[in-house]
This record gives structure tokens, C-alpha cells and sequence, in this order.
């Protein structure tokens, strides 16, 4: 079976998927697993179950893929489930075969990153299904693991939610500091506009606001795409909304979890963003047993 999520070679950044490999391995592998290398025949040929050990959402898949043909081409990969799947304890969601050393040299590069992927994604799709039928998106944060933010940013992606910007270049994103630094809402948005015209570029700006005056003042000056309002009380947030009235876009953000997340649902606001999908998520448990 293959997967039925395509995955992208590169994240928006440009950064190579292919070269985060090598350079995982690199660190893992050094000159040399030499635990297989000493202790397994170089012409020892096996076979590997990659199993999910608790249900959850699996993600990760194609890069697991990806890892084991890069330790050995030669390796033979069948995937039994698709990305994003619902999957339950026991599942067998990948079978490999090949020398044995090159799956031992694989195991634990494929595993950190599917585990976590997958404890995203699981995530992620708890905080959809517990919005369902309000219309809001739940979407991702910047709130990532450095050089490994593609994969948690597709992994929100195969749990049912939305990609916020990926970085600092895809959007203009004026947060509290920068209102602040800027010397309040107006000053900032209008070097903002100012900056994409002078630049030529074509970027959505957002600003977060963090109280109803705050979002007057935005709504006086407009020039912006989304409003963020951050750390409402769901009370704050619906008369908000209401002020808004459809003029711009707008997102909750702050604290929220899954036993609050629903009453900010249905305040009508149309995005919410949680950085804990991508910093306080738990690893879904996931192991590979080579067989004898």
C-alpha cells in the first residue's frame, strides 16, 4: 500500500528533506554502528515488523520510507496503512526486509521521528474532533523543534488541522513586542504596509490584539488580513467576534486546551491556534522487531 499523503522534498523554507536525513544519520551512526558491525555477519538477511503499540493517528510513514532507503537502497519496504490513519494497539503499519545491519542502523532515526509525528498528529486530531460542527480551524504554531518543523507542521496537517505561517518569512505576524517596540497598533501597521510596498512583496499581515481596545484601535486603522486576539475569555472573545463582524479573519490563541477549546469554538471565531500540538504533545509508542 502507499501512502495517499504525498510529501513535499523540501519545507517552504527550501530546507532539504534529503540532507536532514544524512545529517540525522550522521549524528546517530558516526563512523559506524558498531554494535551490528561487531556483533551480526555482514550477509545476514532479515525481516522487521514496525508496529503501533497504543491507538492513535500514524504520520511519519513515507519518511520512515525515505530513512531506510537512504541507510540501503536495497532494503524492501511495504507499508500496510496510510498516512493518517486511525490506527489501534498492535498494528502493524510497515513491514521491511534486508540485511539486518542497514534496519538496525535505521531503527532508531525512523522511530523518533514517527513516534513524534504520530504523537502530533494524534494530537491534533483530538482538538479537531473536539471543535467539530463549529466551523473553527485549529491550527499549528512557530512552537516547534528546531530543524525538525516540516515533519511536526505535516504531521498537524495528517491530524486534520491547518499550517499557520512556517516561519518568519511567509507572513507578517505583529505580536505584543512588536506593537510595543513600534510604539502601538497604528505606528506598527502602517510600517508594515509600508515595508511590502517599498519591498514589492505580497505577504498576509496578522496582528494580535490583547484586549477589545486594542481591537478597536486595528479596526480604526484596518490594513491588516487576520486579527489575532490573544488570551480572551470566551466572553471577550464572542463580543469580539461580534465587533469584528466578518471585516477581517479572525484567530483565539493562548492557553487554550482540549477541555477549554470547545467554548472558544463556538464563539464564532474562524481559527485557533495551539502551540501545544507541537511542544506538549506525547510520542505515540511505536516499535520495530526484527523477526528471527
Amino acid at each position: 500500500m502507499t501512502p495517499t499523503t504525498p510529501f513535499p522534498d523540501t519545507s517552504p523554507s527550501g530546507l532539504s528533506i534529503p540532507d536532514f536525513i544524512r545529517q540525522a544519520l550522521a549524528e546517530d551512526i558516526g563512523d559506524g554502528d558498531h554494535t551490528s558491525l561487531s556483533t551480526i555477519p555482514a550477509d545476514k538477511q532479515g525481516k522487521a515488523l514496525v508496529r503501533v503499540k497504543q491507538d492513535g493517528i500514524i504520520a511519519g510513514l513515507v519518511l520512515a520510507d525515505q530513512i531506510l532507503n537512504t541507510v540501503d537502497p536495497t532494503v524492501i519496504v511495504k507499508v500496510l496503512s496510510n498516512e493518517g490513519q486511525s490506527v489501534s494497539n498492535g498494528t502493524v503499519v510497515m513491514e521491511v526486509e534486508g540485511a539486518v545491519r542497514s534496519l538496525l542502523m535505521a531503527e532508531r532515526l525512523l522511530l523518533n521521528c514517527m513516534q513524534r509525528m504520530s504523537g502530533i498528529a494524534t494530537m491534533t486530531r483530538q482538538f479537531v474532533e473536539a471543535v467539530a460542527g463549529t466551523g473553527a480551524i485549529i491550527v499549528d504554531t512557530r512552537k516547534t523543534t528546531p530543524n525538525f518543523r516540516l515533519f511536526e507542521k505535516w504531521a498537524v496537517l495528517l491530524g486534520g488541522g491547518q499550517n499557520h505561517r512556517f516561519g518568519l518569512f511567509d507572513m507578517i505576524l505583529i505580536k505584543d513586542n512588536h506593537v510595543d517596540a513600534a510604539g502601538g497598533i497604528r505606528p506598527a501597521i502602517r510600517r508594515a504596509n509600508d515595508y511590502l510596498r517599498s519591498t514589492g512583496r505580497q505577504l498576509p499581515i496578522e496582528i494580535e490584539t490583547r484586549n477589545a481596545a486594542e481591537v478597536e484601535e486595528v479596526l480604526a486603522e484596518g490594513n491588516v488580513q487576520r486579527i489575532m486576539l490573544d488570551n480572551f475569555t470566551t466572553t471577550d472573545l464572542q463580543a469580539a467576534v461580534a465587533r469584528i463582524a466578518g471585516r477581517f479573519e479572525t484567530e483565539a490563541s493562548g492557553g487554550i486546551n482540549l477541555q477549554t477549546v470547545r467554548g472558544f469554538a463556538e464563539t464564532g471565531v474562524q481559527f485557533i491556534s495551539v502551540g501545544a500540538l507541537t511542544h506538549s504533545y506525547r510520542s505515540l509508542d511505536i516499535s520495530m522487531k526484527i523477526l528471527r
